[in-house]
């Protein structure tokens, strides 16, 4: 099944996004996190679009959607979700699951939260939401620049959009990391390289503090609501942790959870096992 890559202008930015399979078939979004865009599901969108209707955009500022200046659009998680609400409704999304990971979390939560009848499943690699997803040890620099930004709380979450960490974060955790291709991390780092996108992901590093205030709206959604939940994490990962999964059961008892030997960017080297689960689970809740 071909993939079309394809462009939808929300709210004056252009929004690049990967779609592929029959629209008839139940649908699922790919949401993206940090650092990277909808270059990341480049080995899940083929093993589905067979079978389910696959949709991947990336979020602005990343990838190939627009990056307006932070002095031109509000990087909040908050205004994210307010993009990515218009494109659902401007693509003429029916019900629908979501895919998300890392940042993909709190704008698909969000999403959720304005959508409740339309969003009917929830796939979540190492996408959190609840307290016990956040390992204290990366945490704790990014907690003191929540708190005071200022130029010595800004160093060390500011080294988080180095070449090094940006590879750190698709090899950390993976048992040979000779698996694990450069391509993703190389574009990654060289779009975070653009003019104007270092001050883009401190504003949205500072911004991510309005997520852990949120986890119980989104656990009353999945209590309220009771969509089917996927969880597939890599166990490894030191960003959002294992407990981050198994708490998913405390909210929806019939959650599926699934622990892979792998890290943070899982799909990685485990495209293939995500995509069999997917497939059982994403038709017993989308239609």
């Amino acid at each position: 099944m071909a993939i079309r890559y394809r462009r939808e202008t929300v709210d004056g930015l252009s929004v690049f996004y990967r779609e592929a399979g029959d629209p008839a078939r139940p649908t699922l979004l790919l949401l993206h996190g940090y650092p990277t865009s909808s270059v990341m599901f480049r080995d899940l969108i083929p093993l589905l679009a067979d079978d389910f209707h696959v949709i991947a955009p990336d979020l602005p500022g990343f990838g190939q959607t627009d990056m307006p200046s932070v002095r031109e659009f509000d990087y909040t998680f908050d205004h994210l979700a307010e993009v990515i609400d218009r494109f659902v409704e401007q693509v003429g999304l029916g019900t629908f699951g979501i895919y998300v990971q890392d940042y993909g979390s709190p704008v698909g939560f969000r999403l959720a939260l304005r959508r409740p009848d339309q969003v009917r499943a929830i796939v979540s690699q190492n996408g959190n939401a609840y307290d016990e997803g956040l390992v204290p040890e990366f945490w704790a620099p990014l907690r003191e620049f929540w708190a005071n930004w200022t130029p010595a709380t800004e160093a060390p979450v500011a080294a988080a959009i180095s070449d090094e960490a940006t590879r750190w974060q698709y090899v950390h955790g993976e048992t040979d990391p000779e698996l694990v291709s450069p391509d993703a991390s190389t574009l990654d780092s060289l779009l975070l390289g653009r003019p104007g996108a270092r001050e883009v992901q401190l504003q949205l590093f500072h911004d991510y503090r309005t997520n852990p205030p949120s986890y119980p709206a989104w656990q009353a959604f999945l209590r309220d609501n009771r969509p089917g939940v996927l969880a597939v994490w890599g166990r490894n990962d030191q960003i959002f942790g294992p407990d981050g999964a198994r708490a998913f059961a405390r909210d929806v008892p019939d959650a599926e959870i699934h622990l892979l030997d792998a890290g943070h960017f899982a799909l990685e080297t485990q495209a293939p096992t995500i995509a069999a689960l997917i497939k059982d689970f994403l038709p017993k809740h989308v239609k």
